[in-house]
């Protein structure tokens, strides 16, 4: 079962950035950089942040070079045109996920050089919890601007995905 839990909740982490990128594609250029005094100042640099470590952790779990986050990736652009593309790499990277890979070690260098070995479940969990949060920090700027972000919780998700599944068994559970 790991496997699919792992696999759900970075499909999860892809919808919700997905969400959050269009929300922030109805921002004009000065709300979207807006610097509201946190790490990442602004809605895209946040996202910007997330995508980055996104492509960080999936090049060090596929063995890739690790490319960290650049001024170009500060575009709105980019992010609508390469996140969706790394979101799908996740997914196929995660197809070949067995309960045994799940819970081997990964070794691994930091951006600061320090050395770690962590199970690959840990890795994926952070990942999604990683974006779960600095999507948070995006959609309160969104409504500290007088924007209502979009609905980012998992239980949202999970509701989301079900509605088809529901609706084709509701006139079932009728007879």
């Amino acid at each position: 079962m790991l496997p699919a839990i792992l696999q759900t909740h970075l499909e999860y982490s892809a919808w919700a950035s997905r969400e959050l990128v269009a929300a922030a594609s109805r921002l004009s250029a000065a709300d979207l950089t807006r610097d509201f005094g946190t790490a990442d100042r602004s809605v895209l640099g946040t996202l910007a942040h997330v995508f980055g470590a996104d492509r960080i952790w999936l090049a060090r779990v596929t063995g890739g070079p690790v490319r960290t986050v650049s001024e170009r990736d500060r575009d709105l652009a980019v992010l609508q045109d390469e996140w969706p593309e790394l979101h799908a790499r996740w997914k196929e990277w995660a197809r070949g996920l067995t309960a045994e890979s799940a819970v081997e070690m990964l070794s691994y260098t930091d951006l600061s050089g320090n050395p770690w070995t962590q199970p690959i479940f840990e890795i994926v969990l952070h990942v999604v919890n990683h974006g779960t949060h600095h999507r948070g920090q995006a959609a309160g700027f969104l409504r500290t601007m007088g924007h209502t972000p979009p609905k980012l919780d998992l239980i949202h998700y999970y509701r989301e995905m079900a509605k088809p599944l529901r609706v084709a068994v509701a006139p079932l559970a009728n007879h």
